[in-house]
């Protein structure tokens, strides 16, 4: 089993039986608690985003590949949005694997993806991405641009306009995002999934409601 929770902003905890991974887990700069990561891998698309727990089971950050637990997790650099091209890279995208399912993690950057991050990211089953726009994240138009670069079964957004969270700048709605999609929308709880075998035949934009 295999299970995907929204915790608001870019922050999700994904979960098999055996291991926990909490990404981006500094709510606090959107106005909520902090993930606790005990025991637990912290994974953050930006170093700002780290809780930097010492009790926690590791610390992923940057570029590289990974073996942790139930995850196999390769980082590829990429440039934020509020940066140029020629800065440095300061943002990392996420390929994690758990049995046969594939997810792709964008933070905060400047779409669209290159094709040497679309090579380093593979085959993706469900791709998760910010969509709140506002000059600081993808917005509805380049994340839409960024789904149909990585072809994913699934498409879950995140960092969406949300009345209990205190983003340093507005965000656009979710509905902005999914009109501009115009793929089926199906919310969810929870995402859960036993294998690859149960992802849509077609794709699916999900919103997981946060917890």
């Amino acid at each position: 089993m295999f299970e995907i929770a929204y915790k608001g902003g870019n922050s999700l905890v994904l979960s098999t039986k055996k291991t926990t991974l909490d990404i981006d887990p500094r709510l606090s700069v959107v106005g909520l608690k902090d993930l606790k990561t005990k025991d637990e891998i912290e994974l953050a698309t930006e170093e700002r985003f780290i809780v930097e727990n010492s009790e926690a089971r590791v610390i992923i950050r940057s570029p590289g590949e990974y073996e942790v637990g139930d995850f196999t997790i390769k980082g590829i650099a990429a440039t934020r949005h509020i940066d140029m091209p020629s800065d440095e890279k300061l943002s990392t995208i996420y390929r994690i694997e758990a049995d046969d399912i594939a997810v792709g993690l964008v933070g905060n950057i400047k779409g669209p993806l290159t094709d040497e991050q679309l090579e380093l990211l593979g085959v993706i089953d469900i791709l998760i991405m910010p969509v709140g726009g506002g000059g600081y994240t993808l917005d509805a138009t380049s994340a839409t641009a960024v789904a149909h670069q990585v072809e994913p079964k699934v498409v879950i957004p995140i960092h969406y306009a949300d009345p209990a969270l205190s983003y340093e700048v507005p965000q656009d709605t979710l509905e902005t995002f999914t009109k501009e999609f115009g793929a089926t929308v199906e919310e969810a709880g929870t995402f859960k999934l036993k294998s690859s075998a149960s992802l849509p035949p077609l794709l699916v934009v999900m919103p997981i409601k946060r917890t």
